[in-house]
């Protein structure tokens, strides 16, 4: 441990880890800043009414990513560096915007998250899209690159390829038609 961490350590601060692979988004990180407002509000009119404190109710999202930052929401140091957190995740985490050709699976999400998260940054985030046209693979875009990783541009890429293997030539050079099932070449009289 470093001179500093334990100096840290001592003072009671916490060191944060970051967010949980279920906060994807800019989304659920605004859900999380909103959610934490709710319980300052809670617990700043239950000390004000002399009741009791102890936390309402808080959804999954919180509930991770208080356990993964080892918190505890009734201290309020613990909540403002929690809001401090969410803060500069909001403000300054880079966003990758993905387009999939159909709804992924959330087991999927938390994999690609867990992925990002270890090899491009710990707090990424990421907003999912869909663009149906693409076929498979996905389309990754962030503020200054765009990733084509779509069949359709593969298939784009390829398109000489392709064509000289649907329209074979016999060994005078002449086009042979191949027959494609379902549609007619010749026109019906």
């Amino acid at each position: 441990m470093a001179p500093k961490d334990a100096a840290q350590d001592q003072a009671g601060e916490k060191h944060l880890v970051g967010l949980p692979l279920l906060v994807v988004g800019p989304v659920d990180v605004g859900r999380l800043v909103r959610e934490l407002e709710n319980v300052d509000n809670y617990l700043l009119q239950a000390k004000l009414r002399n009741t009791e404190s102890r936390l309402p109710r808080v959804s999954q999202l919180m509930e991770q990513t208080v356990e993964l930052n080892k918190l505890n929401l009734l201290h309020e140091t613990d909540r403002k560096q929690l809001r401090e957190l969410l803060t500069t995740v909001r403000e300054q985490a880079p966003v990758l915007h993905v387009s999939f050709s159909a709804d992924p699976s959330a087991a999927f999400i938390e994999k690609l998250m867990a992925w990002l998260r270890r090899e491009i940054h710990p707090v990424v985030l990421l907003t999912i899209g869909l663009q149906p046209n693409i076929g498979a693979g996905c389309i990754i875009r962030s503020t200054n690159k765009q990733f084509d990783c779509s069949l359709r541009q593969d298939f784009l890429s390829k398109r000489d390829l392709l064509m000289s293997k649907i329209v074979a030539e016999d060994q005078a050079g002449q086009p042979t038609k191949v027959p494609v099932i379902g549609l007619v070449t010749e026109p019906v009289a």
